[in-house]
């Protein structure tokens, strides 16, 4: 199955089960993380920074090319509520504009 690990949390890399968003797959390992919008794709509190395995990752979606351009997101980021992993790993972090107060981050 698909991992995602994700640096700045503790834990082992989530499993990403399939057709399951990486927002899906962090909450359902019992993670927190930051989903404004309720996931709808209409804000950019869920972003990941994509450190490794962007190759594995489905197509940018129409709101995440609307906020690249828009320059809310840098070329790395993707919206955790939009993007997959069909197949193979990734590694990512949670940027520091979008950490939860509540959640102890590593490193």
């Amino acid at each position: 199955m698909p991992l995602l690990t994700i640096e700045n949390l503790p834990g082992p890399p989530v499993v990403v089960p399939a057709g399951a968003t990486l927002l899906a797959a962090v909450q359902q390992a019992g993670h927190d993380w930051r989903h404004a919008c309720g996931a709808k794709g209409r804000c950019t509190t869920c972003r990941l920074d994509v450190l490794a395995g962007a190759e594995h990752l489905t197509p940018r979606t129409a709101p995440e090319l609307r906020y690249l351009a828009a320059g809310r997101l840098l070329a790395t980021e993707r919206l955790a509520c939009q993007v997959r992993l069909p197949q193979g790993e990734a590694t990512g972090r949670v940027p520091e504009a979008t950490k939860l107060p509540h959640v102890e981050y590593v490193g």
